[in-house]
């Protein structure tokens, strides 16, 4: 990650542990503070990407994101499976009648 990256990060974190609101601005007056020149935009698509989001809270939930929706997902599996079945029979009585048009003897090549 390069230098201005990070500070721009730094400058982020350092926000949301004093529990200011993440602006541009203030992104850009932490790290020209440091030093660290960084680009407008970058400033301003950070401030807009974490908008509305609890900093802290993203940092201290990074390892259970993962986890939560596979364990809902397999009780849903389990109680949906006699409805995938039903519906993969369905499939092929379909597929069947679709195959039913090339006996008619003509196709799309001949």
């Amino acid at each position: 990650m390069a230098s201005s990256e990070l500070a721009s990060t730094y400058a982020a974190l350092i926000l949301a542990d004093e529990g200011i609101e993440i602006t541009a601005d203030k992104l850009t007056t932490l790290t020209s503070a440091a030093k660290v020149e960084i680009e407008p935009i970058w400033a301003t698509l950070l401030a807009k990407a974490l908008e509305g989001k609890d900093v802290k809270e993203l940092l201290s939930n990074v390892g259970a994101g993962g986890a939560a929706p596979a364990a809902g997902a397999a009780p849903a599996a389990a109680a949906g499976g006699a409805a995938a079945a039903e519906e993969k029979a369905e499939e092929k009585k379909a597929e069947e009648k679709e195959e039913s048009d090339d006996d008619m003897g003509f196709g799309l090549f001949d």
